[in-house]
């Protein structure tokens, strides 16, 4: 490289970086979703004068409409917020003027975020000034997390900014949730077409992937002392540990989501949602994902695992249709538990006291693995040994599945099989 090419080079990296440095940092917008109707009818006056007001109230109604599902409210909000936040900083656009190739612009964007705009770790949005109760923008939140696995932060990683990577899970979400969003402005008349259904290559962003996707799920070995360790503990005769084992029994024996353990504002589940029909078969109701109900078919060992938590509980061994007790009331005061930190929190005990018993007996891989192991995976883990014995549209009822397709996801005798037809394979 020639000493003029050279100069013309840092003369563009220069600019390049005093155009960044002049992009705003962004604000979050949006508050949780318990504080955002106090907002409704007041102006946003946390927000540059760049904001198009108009573009933020439509969000905001448009956001409204998802308060039933906490985890659906945030997704939503996390999408609708980067692309206000980006057409108002970086494209200077407001919502009526993106076009398809903004929308492309702004996928990339997400795909790789300036440095400014990705947090370390997770701060609250907003923070609550004691003086007056008022709720005032976190200055160290952004709207880009740059994460490490468990097994990473264990051994002495950390996060980078360097390191942040958009998953293809993140960016068909993107796609899904601002199509969505427009297509609700387009009901209201507020735009006059959809960006993101213009987009006709969107194969450009997101990989085809042929293989069923990797269900992340306990091994037989790794879930047979998961569950014993579980009832060591319990046996011990603590209240702590008694409710690992009931939690970890219902996550696995009946594949709830985390959410479905607890009380929120769609559900609180209550024993009397164990309930025995006419033909005395015990069911569990619930309220899941996308706020649809559904009954689950109880096993023995599940009405054993019941039994047992409410004798501990000072209960009768099974509930009446009266009984709207908590089924997991809180440790401290009245209720039940709305916390899925919690929850969390109980079965990653369980499970770090299980990766000590598989390290003990040699089983390194195997507790090496157990170290990225999260609550979900119980569910999955449940689901993908039953639906080997039972009909797998029993599983999809019981699980909450839309259709049988995601059922077969977990279903890997056929991966099993096409890879002992191929381990034989000769070179000549």
């Amino acid at each position: 490289m020639t000493k003029d090419s050279k100069l013309t080079k840092m003369t563009q990296e220069k600019e390049t970086t005093t155009k960044i440095n002049k992009i705003k940092l962004p604000v979050p917008i949006f508050d949780s979703r318990e504080y955002l109707k106090a907002k409704q009818d007041k102006e946003f006056a946390h927000l540059d004068s760049c904001y198009n007001i108009q573009d933020v109230k439509k969000a905001q109604m448009f956001l409204l409409s998802y308060q039933g599902n906490l985890g659906t409210f945030n997704a939503y909000r996390n999408e609708t917020e980067r692309l206000l936040q980006w057409g108002s900083l970086i494209a200077k656009k407001s919502l009526k003027d993106l076009k398809r190739e903004d929308i492309e612009n702004f996928i990339k964007f997400c795909q790789k975020p300036i440095k400014q705009w990705i947090g370390l770790h997770k701060p609250p949005r907003f923070i609550e000034i004691e003086k007056d109760k008022t709720r005032v923008p976190n200055p160290k939140w952004r709207p880009f997390i740059v994460t490490v696995s468990k097994t990473s932060h264990r051994n002495g990683d950390r996060p980078n900014t360097k390191d942040y990577e958009l998953s293809q899970a993140a960016l068909k979400q993107i796609f899904a949730i601002v199509s969505s969003f427009y297509n609700y402005l387009l009901q209201e008349e507020y735009v006059f077409m959809n960006p993101v259904a213009m987009i006709r290559q969107r194969s450009k962003f997101i990989r085809k992937i042929q293989d069923k996707p990797k269900i992340r799920r306990l091994s037989e070995l790794q879930w047979h002392y998961v569950i014993k360790t579980a009832e060591e503990l319990a046996d011990q005769g603590s209240d702590y540990h008694e409710r690992t084992l009931f939690m970890i029994s219902a996550l696995y024996l009946m594949y709830l989501r985390i959410s479905e353990l607890v009380a929120s504002s769609r559900w609180t589940p209550k024993m009397s949602d164990f309930a025995q029909d006419s033909d005395h078969n015990w069911w569990f109701t619930t309220v899941g994902k996308g706020n649809k109900q559904r009954q689950i078919a109880v096993s023995d060992t599940m009405l054993e695992a019941l039994k047992r938590w409410r004798q501990h509980l000072g209960l009768l061994p099974l509930p009446s249709a009266a009984d709207n007790s908590p089924l997991i009331p809180k440790t401290i005061g009245k209720g039940p538990i709305s916390s899925t930190t919690y929850v969390r929190k109980v079965v990653q005990q369980c499970f770090d006291q299980t990766i000590i018993k598989l390290q003990k007996n040699g089983f390194i891989e195997e507790a090496d693995s157990l170290l990225e192991a999260t609550v979900h995976w119980l569910r999955h883990t449940g689901i993908s040994d039953d639906v080997k014995t039972r009909p797998k549209e029993h599983v999809r009822d019981d699980a909450g599945h839309s259709s049988s397709a995601i059922t077969d996801k977990y279903i890997d005798i056929e991966l099993r099989e096409r890879h002992k037809s191929a381990k034989a394979k000769p070179l000549r």
